[in-house]
């Protein structure tokens, strides 16, 4: 979500009208941004979503599409009498794309990860059915083909494959980070046009938390979502405690600060911190490696250890490692001494941080929001919208 409200506001800012389809809890996000918002039911999103076996990406692509019974009637409804040129959908929400068939609309697709091809999805395919039991793989296959089908003949619809539920591809789709960072970049065709992260801009006024920052400076933050970790907040600090280093260490609001007492000396832990401002001053960033943390530390050319925790991470840990940019761990195999020479480590390698820089230089050439909505407007024209 978070790209897509730059990007709101740059279309705004250039005339267009949004409507914006979210969940309620997410509604003043969205109107600070000017757009007009409608919404759906969250709780029976989620609950749809995960009434059947999601542990695998074909068991969220079938979940994925169960949700339709959800959104797209009560869009319909929200919307019946209005007048719309064309969609912004999410690469991972089917009934958006469904939407756009059905409302006979032009469809641009939001993707807030790494795009996928077809056959990237199909590779993905063969390696879960090589991990699974063949009973185990066939009855996901089964589950998906049921739900398709269900879909298809109900909203009379073309849904097909998995990648067609999984990766919802439209004849453009904006990409939220460089040709360079995505893998296999240059195999992508014009369609796809990689526009550079969209971060929130930082607000106004100073936190009392950047006049205490010294260098070397560590950031640490696993997030908004899979950031309930005791353990290992505990790891950094049994790995960090006492020496050269300054930490900052963001918790989120799930975990109080005070049953993580004791807190070692060089460390600032806060439930949350101006994460653009800290990465400004910061010379390494531990990371849970979600898409947007990353982003913002590449556009630092900062350094990354990355401890991925679910969804997309995984991806997005294993090309920092694979580019260079820093190492990907997992707490359970680590001992706070290898941590700690992790650390420093990167840190000491001339190599990694020129790695970042250039990675971060070519975000910083992708175009942002700008440049989005520049391709938006140029797909406008070439579907007699102009």
């Amino acid at each position: 979500m978070n790209p897509t409200l730059e990007l709101v506001r740059e279309l705004i800012g250039r005339g267009e009208d949004v409507v914006y389809i979210t969940t309620d809890p997410l509604r003043g996000r969205v109107e600070e941004t000017g757009a007009v918002v409608r919404t759906f039911d969250g709780t029976r999103f989620s609950e749809s979503m995960r009434s059947g076996d999601v542990r695998h990406f074909l068991g969220v692509a079938t979940g994925l599409l169960r949700t339709a019974d959800v959104v797209i009637p009560t869009v319909l409804d929200e919307i019946r009498g209005e007048h719309f040129d064309y969609i912004i959908h999410d690469t991972m929400l089917g009934s958006g794309r469904i939407l756009a068939e059905l409302l006979k609309l032009p469809a641009i697709a939001s993707c807030t990860t790494f795009a996928r091809q077809r056959s990237t999805v199909d590779g993905m395919l063969e390696s879960l059915a090589a991990r699974l039991s063949g009973d185990e793989y066939s009855r996901m296959v089964q589950d998906f083909r049921a739900q398709r089908d269900a879909v298809n003949q109900k909203f009379g619809v073309t849904v097909d494959s998995v990648h067609d539920a999984y990766s919802n591809p439209a004849p453009l789709t904006l990409v939220y980070t460089s040709r360079y960072f995505q893998p296999d970049g240059d195999h992508f065709d014009e369609s796809f046009k990689f526009v550079g992260p969209i971060g929130k801009v930082p607000t106004a006024g100073r936190d009392e938390l950047l006049d205490m920052l010294r260098d070397p400076l560590i950031y640490i933050s696993l997030g908004t979502v899979f950031n309930q970790a005791p353990e290992f907040y505990h790891l950094c600090f049994e790995a960090l405690q006492g020496t050269r280093y300054q930490v900052v260490l963001s918790v989120g609001t799930k975990t109080t600060v005070a049953d993580l007492e004791p807190i070692p000396a060089n460390f600032l832990v806060r439930n949350y911190v101006p994460q653009i401002q800290v990465l400004n001053r910061s010379q390494l960033f531990v990371t849970h490696g979600g898409m947007n943390s990353v982003s913002e530390g590449l556009l630092h050319g900062i350094p990354l250890v990355v401890f991925p925790q679910g969804a997309d991470q995984f991806a997005v840990a294993a090309r920092v490692g694979e580019l260079g940019a820093g190492v990907s761990l997992q707490p359970r195999e680590l001992s706070p001494a290898e941590f700690r020479s992790t650390i420093d480590r990167v840190l000491e390698d001339a190599t990694v941080r020129r790695v970042c820089h250039d990675i971060g230089a070519s975000l910083r050439a992708a175009g942002g929001a700008t440049r989005a909505v520049d391709e938006v407007f140029s797909f406008k024209k070439a579907v007699g919208l102009d």
